[in-house]
């Protein structure tokens, strides 16, 4: 009988608490993961925000400050410094040689310096080379202007016959009409990042009064370009 009794008691139940705590825990873990995942959201949002603001930013740099510009060449002044006359071999037509000291100056209005290797400036009479100057390499710092005198001496022996000077033309006076070229290849560089190789090229005409008593430049014209 004993045996029956017991078996005849009812079950017990299950806490009703035990349910609402999974519950509670599944609930907060739910909000753990929404609150995580919107954080990860605002971050890749304010990310990607920098990354156009920065972008932005250096465009709009790189079309303003940063942006390279042209240097500025320019043929300051031009002198003799000295002429010779030689009679030469061709009849009683005279050579003429003379030192001219071109004064020349390279501007810069880039944010970084404009760094140019050694360079040369040309003088011709009639297509004909007369002197070669040469100038060193160097730089221009940022926003300033360099200055450089060249100096040159012309040999007039190759171009005797088509200049036609003569003890009585020297007497009297007589011009001469050269012409010049330099030419100077360089490179700016802003940051390491923007690079830009300039070759800046500048053409001459000028005109030299030459007489046995006195020698000077009537005029000088100069146009410069840059590629």
């Amino acid at each position: 009988m004993a045996g029956k009794e017991e078996q005849a008691k009812p079950l017990a139940m299950s806490s009703p608490s035990v349910g609402a705590d999974e519950e509670a825990a599944t609930r907060w873990r739910s909000i753990r993961y929404l609150r995580k995942r919107r954080y990860a959201l605002w971050c890749c949002g304010c990310c990607g925000a920098a990354v156009v603001v920065l972008g932005i930013t250096i465009l709009i740099l790189s079309l303003t400050v940063f942006k390279v510009k042209d240097p500025t060449l320019t043929m300051n002044s031009l002198t003799i410094d000295g002429v010779n006359f030689d009679i030469g071999p061709f009849d009683d037509l005279v050579q003429l040689n003379a030192t001219l000291v071109a004064d020349i100056s390279i501007k810069n209005p880039n944010v970084a310096s404009f760094r140019f290797d050694n360079s040369t400036t040309d003088f011709y009479y009639e297509g004909e080379t007369v002197g070669v100057a040469y100038a060193p390499a160097g730089k221009v710092s940022a926003h300033r202007t360099v200055r450089m005198n060249v100096t040159v001496d012309v040999l007039t022996n190759r171009v005797v016959r088509q200049m036609n000077i003569t003890e009585d033309t020297l007497t009297s006076g007589t011009q001469l009409n050269l012409t010049s070229f330099t030419d100077i290849n360089g490179r700016v560089n802003v940051l390491g990042v923007y690079k830009r190789d300039i070759e800046v090229m500048m053409n001459c005409s000028m005109t030299l009064e030459v007489s046995a008593t006195h020698q000077a430049i009537q005029s000088t014209d100069c146009s410069a370009n840059v590629k």
